[in-house]
């Protein structure tokens, strides 16, 4: 007899029960969800803009990933950081809170190599994708909020000037080409 491959849970065998709550249960299910982990108390800050600092959970997560702790020999876990940013994208995607993690992620992992010395191409290739990503994002915002993280991306780009494996070139390139004006 075959055995028949039971499905996966999926959203739309949930959202009838959802959707059949009253306002309360709905506001007792979110409680229960809200003590269940710190990922969702940090997503509903985040989201309900409840926070003194919405980006500071994420901020925290980009920092142990990208700068870990080498005395305790803590890994550098790029995928984990970037999950930190797509989780705030799905919780708050401000453009300005976007803009700031993905600064954020590159200007650690910047700081990390400048500090303890070459890493690897892979490492290289991920804080060049990430910076394009924090330019164009920045390139979105307004004029005003644009300046500080100017300064920041040049920062990066020229403290990245003694790293090797392509990187500060990578960074030139997308530094230069979105801000021409800066040559």
């Amino acid at each position: 007899m075959a055995k028949t491959k039971a499905s996966k849970p999926k959203w739309s065998d949930v959202k009838p029960g959802v959707a059949g709550l009253d306002q309360r249960g709905l506001v007792a299910l979110v409680a229960d969800l809200y003590a269940l982990s710190k990922d969702n108390k940090d997503f509903l800050h985040a989201r309900f803009d409840s926070d003194a600092d919405p980006l500071g959970p994420y901020r925290e997560i980009i920092d142990e990933c990208m700068y870990p702790d080498v005395m305790r020999n803590r890994p550098i876990q790029i995928a984990k950081a970037k999950r930190a940013i797509s989780a705030y994208s799905k919780a708050a995607g401000t453009p300005l809170g976007e803009a700031e993690l993905m600064t954020f992620f590159v200007e650690c992992g910047n700081a990390f190599t400048v500090e303890f010395g070459d890493i690897d191409e892979g490492f290289y290739d991920a804080l060049i994708r990430m910076y394009g990503r924090a330019v164009r994002r920045v390139l979105e915002l307004p004029g005003p909020d644009q300046e500080a993280f100017r300064r920041r991306l040049e920062e990066i780009v020229n403290s990245s000037s003694d790293i090797g494996w392509g990187y500060h070139d990578g960074l030139c390139d997308e530094y230069y080409g979105a801000f021409p004006d800066a040559e």
